[in-house]
């Protein structure tokens, strides 16, 4: 069976357009800093370098769910589609949140659960030799746990975002629920360098209490 996120998490990537409240589960993620603009080659770097381990960490899980029969029977899934790019950012302008310059983030792709820091540590060592990259050093196995959070969908340019997040601010206040933090979080559910701005759909979400 093969674990499918767009049809599987659908509380957590079937999102409205509507602001909702969601209880986010503890998760892991490999992840990677970085700041300035993010239409830079330093950010387009850091995105690939995620993706090319990934991958290889897909397929790690892959190998472990066929060959390993002690373990087998503890898996809901012998596979699954690799999650999305996540991002957290804040930025050291906050007068301006258009300034791109100003911003500081880390993204991450989130894994299965199945993934452990030692499947993490092993396909890393591999990559590194086949596929040698420094920013490969900068990649941390991490465990988050966002709690209640405001989500809501954001169609369209990223320029664009501070009219979702408007509407996010507008339902927190109304629901009673005070937004703990500045930085946010996007997942992106198509591939923005493929995607025209105009199409893009982008899940945008802040931690409240």
């Amino acid at each position: 069976m093969k674990h499918e996120w767009r049809k599987q998490e659908k509380e957590l990537y079937g999102v409205s357009i509507k602001p909702q409240v969601i209880q986010v589960p503890k998760q892991t993620f490999i992840t990677i800093k970085g700041e300035g603009n993010p239409n830079e080659e330093a950010f387009s770097d850091r995105v690939g370098v995620l993706y090319s381990l990934a991958f290889p960490l897909k397929m790690a899980f892959k190998r472990m769910a066929v060959n390993d029969k002690t373990r087998r029977e503890e898996f809901s899934y012998t596979d699954y589609t690799v999650y999305p790019l996540e991002g957290e950012w804040q930025t050291t302008n906050p007068d301006n949140l258009l300034d791109k310059t100003s911003f500081q983030y880390t993204l991450m792709i989130r894994q299965s659960d199945y993934i452990t820091e030692e499947i993490f540590e092993e396909t890393l060592t591999t990559v590194k030799k086949k596929k040698p990259h420094p920013l490969l050093d900068e990649i941390e196995f991490v465990t988050l746990e966002e709690d209640l959070c405001v989500h809501a969908l954001h169609n369209g340019s990223f320029d664009d975002e501070p009219v979702t997040f408007a509407k996010m601010e507008q339902f927190a206040q109304e629901q009673k629920l005070q937004r703990l933090h500045l930085y946010h979080k996007e997942i992106y559910l198509n591939d923005a360098r493929k995607t025209p701005p105009a199409k893009r759909k982008t899940i945008l979400r802040f931690q409240v209490r």
